[in-house]
């Protein structure tokens, strides 16, 4: 492993009560104060004069629809923190933290490729476009604005995004790439850190999530069954280098959950951050003729850090 990928992730005593009695200035107590001593002869209570003690492991009696109180010193349980929300009508592609629309200006004519449709953001690709390698193909935005700054995820964070997504039957599977949405660590020339991809396998059109290192195969399922509808989305990633990162991923369809996988003990992290790409980027390497004039709708997006 580089450099840059370097590893993470009593007692208390009591007076008696004469003595605090007295400290307290109260006069100390007398025979007619105390309770009557049992009568000679009166032989002592044994244990089966005594009310049954409780079973081990049963809780304390507690006021009446009070739950008990935490144990002094426990941390509260962990909780998703709302940290993004943009509306693509009121904010519009300042949602992000950048636009990757059309950056080798290969096809002017039809920019914006990335904009707004109601609430929605929408991604149209073209078969002429061409990113800044002739060889693929790039309409994408990154990060997650809030104002004028942007969410950066750590090392050792834990975070899940959330949206619908709508695939038209345009939008195929192929044989080399085509993701649509990555984790990555910004600049340019790094490596996905992990990619959702619609992919074909055996012939058949399939959407996946991969680890990219080690080419980790999270979770795949039939995508024609998505086209032309809404797929809730919800992905959480634990940020952590070499074996302490982890990842879910959901994908729920017409009220029905399509896929739910999850992997632990990969890595996650390469330097600096990770940020988050939506949007379409594709090989134009494909061998099964599916290459169409296309786009995605993307609405609903969210952002939660575990805290």
């Amino acid at each position: 492993m580089t450099p840059s990928r370097r590893t993470v992730l009593a007692a208390a005593l009591g007076a008696g009560a004469g003595a605090a009695a007295t400290a307290a200035g109260l006069p100390p107590a007398t025979a007619a104060d105390l309770p009557p001593a049992p009568a000679v002869g009166t032989p002592p209570a044994t244990a089966a004069d005594l009310p049954p003690a409780p079973a081990v492991g049963t809780p304390p009696a507690t006021v009446a629809g009070t739950p008990p109180a935490p144990a002094v010193g426990n941390p509260p349980a962990a909780a998703w923190k709302l940290r993004w929300a943009p509306s693509a009508r009121d904010v519009g592609t300042r949602a992000f933290e950048t636009v990757e629309d059309d950056r080798a200006a290969s096809h002017p004519a039809a920019k914006p490729h990335i904009k707004t449709e109601g609430d929605a953001f929408r991604f149209d690709i073209h078969t002429v476009d061409r990113d800044t390698h002739t060889d693929r193909q790039r309409q994408e935005v990154t990060g997650c604005r809030t104002g004028d700054t942007y969410l950066t995820w750590r090392e050792g964070e834990t975070w899940r995004v959330t949206y619908r997504m709508y695939l038209p039957r345009s939008l195929r599977a192929t044989t080399t790439f085509t993701h649509i949405m990555q984790m990555k660590q910004p600049g340019s020339g790094t490596s996905p850190i992990v990619v959702q991809s619609l992919r074909r396998v055996g012939g058949e059109q399939t959407v996946e999530l991969k680890v990219f290192g080690g080419d980790v195969l999270v979770g795949r399922t039939a995508l024609e069954p998505l086209h032309d509808s809404w797929t809730d989305v919800d992905f959480r990633i634990t940020i952590g280098d070499g074996a302490s990162g982890a990842v879910r991923w959901i994908l729920t369809n017409g009220g029905a959950t399509v896929v739910d996988a999850s992997k632990s003990g990969v890595d996650t992290f390469l330097a600096d951050r990770v940020r988050p790409k939506w949007g379409i980027y594709r090989s134009l390497g494909d061998t099964s003729g599916s290459l169409r004039d296309t786009y995605m709708l993307l609405t609903g997006m969210r952002a939660h850090q575990l805290v």
